[in-house]
């Protein structure tokens, strides 16, 4: 059966293989309901040493079977070694039907798709998916399940609620000690911040950590405790820190950018929310990035101080907590090797798991308390619903990741895009895919105008006061198709091949195979 959520989408409220769903209806309208998940009381050597020889023995002594669920974390983004190293080890060990459930999926994972299509994987539950990975998985329905999309909070949220149940966690560190303890930022992978694998840490019935490092016990500083490691083994080669840098995490030089995240500090400067002890989170993006350049010569100029940056974190903010700009980084994430350095050297830098971040059912989490939030977006329509899962050709190449989670409890929301990309307006009458309903975003920034959402009339009112031009979407988007045409419908079939999961767990939107 299918349902109209409160975003106007048709949405299932039962697929088979995962059960029923509830859609979504507002963003904090979904009562939470049961208990936490525990995992398993185990036995343990007297010893304590898990130290074990091969990924295949700790597999084995894992007790994974055909059926269950693993998952992993994506520190090491597109220079993640561990994944592909794993699933080979299962499929040689002939189980079958395994749904993969990552924090996220990167492009140097396209070498799953044999094993997905001869059903070693089976399901997948993910942030994101990039590459020829997500592009086979838009356009064939090779699994026994859609890809389910949950944000980073609601992922932390699912798991600790029991709804996504992990048999057995591969845990990536580069360092670890015989009993378990690890970290990301001592050895020759150092990726920094273990924020996403902290979760799976705590509720995996059985924790394996993975390492291409092992050190004196303990292994200080202790990001995953011992207490949490069932098994530890140690690889060649767990994953290559270069890849930290892939994707659009480093400050732009790009005079289009520069312009939209000049226009952005304008809008954070007259909003009445940059003043002493503001906190922030830049985002990823070109733009985004650049927010913090301009954010800081205003800070230079007016000698305001910030509290906490919060998210992911980069060599440019790190600058700015060094410097004396921001008192501190709660930090999930490391994107660059600049951060790693900072996350290993200055004790306000600190990692916070996914679920200190964003679950929205935990008892606090930052985004509920982040004052300034820098988005971005593959498409914006006129209700302000934001996509960043799907491009414009409606193919999966991006992730949902902290988007939602930071734009519904951040004080001021901005997104800032180019208003034309790759010959597409990113401005429409309906995005294809939402991920973030558009009741939550505040504010839309292009090089080619500013549009407030009618929610926020206040806002409109401070802008105005402070001479900022501003005009509507709607204005935004002829300018857009004045210059593009209309895009034309896409081909797609009824076929669903992933559902979206708001963070509260209701269901957002789904993606229809691409013909």
């Amino acid at each position: 059966m299918m349902v109209v959520n409160k975003v106007g989408r048709i949405v299932p409220s039962f697929v088979e293989n995962l059960g029923e769903f509830q859609p979504y209806a507002g963003l904090f309208a979904t009562p939470p309901t049961g208990n936490h998940y525990a995992p398993p009381i185990r036995r343990y050597p007297g010893t304590g040493k898990k130290l074990l020889a091969s990924l295949r023995d700790a597999i084995l002594a894992s007790g994974l079977k055909s059926g269950m669920t693993i998952s992993f974390h994506h520190h090491f983004r597109n220079g993640d070694m561990l994944v592909n190293m794993v699933v080979e080890e299962i499929a040689a060990l002939g189980l079958k039907d395994i749904t993969l459930a990552p924090s996220s999926l990167q492009s140097i994972h396209q070498a799953l798709i044999p094993h997905i299509r001869s059903g070693v994987i089976s399901a997948i539950t993910t942030s994101g998916l990039r590459g020829e990975l997500a592009d086979v998985l838009t356009r064939e329905s090779l699994l026994k399940s859609p890809v389910v999309i949950r944000s980073h909070g609601g992922r932390a949220r699912a798991i600790a609620a029991g709804e996504l149940k992990i048999d057995v966690a591969f845990l990536g560190a580069s360092a670890a000690d015989v009993y378990g303890n690890m970290n990301g930022i001592h050895g020759p992978a150092a990726c920094g911040s273990l924020g996403y694998a902290m979760v799976d840490a705590q509720y995996a019935d059985c924790v394996i950590g993975v390492t291409d490092n092992i050190v004196p016990y303990p292994a200080l500083p202790i990001s995953i405790s011992q207490t949490q490691v069932d098994f530890v083994v140690q690889v060649d080669k767990i994953g290559d820190p270069k890849g930290i840098m892939t994707g659009a995490t480093r400050l732009t030089r790009d005079p289009l950018e520069l312009h939209i995240a000049a226009q952005a500090m304008r809008v954070i400067e007259a909003s009445g929310y940059f003043r002493e002890g503001l906190s922030f989170q830049a985002g990823t993006g070109g733009a985004s990035l650049a927010v913090a350049k301009f954010l800081k010569e205003r800070m230079m100029d007016t000698g305001i101080r910030g509290g906490f940056c919060t998210g992911g974190s980069t060599g440019y903010i790190c600058d700015m907590l060094q410097e004396g700009y921001f008192s501190a980084i709660l930090d999930t994430q490391c994107f660059d090797l600049a951060a790693v350095e900072s996350l290993r050297t200055n004790p306000r830098h600190v990692e916070m798991s996914a679920s200190f971040y964003a679950n929205i059912h935990g008892k606090a989490c930052t985004a509920h308390i982040t004052d300034i939030m820098m988005l971005g977006a593959t498409e914006i329509d006129t209700a302000f619903n934001v996509n960043v899962l799907t491009g414009s050709d409606g193919i999966m190449m991006g992730a949902s990741g902290g988007h939602s989670d930071t734009a519904a409890g951040t004080k001021l929301r901005l997104v800032t895009a180019p208003l034309i990309r790759g010959r597409f307006p990113i401005v429409v009458d309906n995005v294809h895919t939402v991920v973030t309903p558009g009741e939550c975003i505040d504010v839309l920034v292009t090089e080619r105008g500013i549009a407030v959402n009618s929610t926020q009339p206040a806002l409109q009112e401070r802008l105005n006061e402070a001479g900022i031009m501003t005009v509507s979407i709607e204005e935004l988007q002829w300018r857009a198709e004045k210059l593009t045409g209309k895009p034309e419908p896409l081909a797609q079939s009824e076929d669903i091949v992933a559902l979206v999961e708001y963070r509260d767990g209701t269901l957002i939107d789904v993606v229809r195979r691409v013909l």
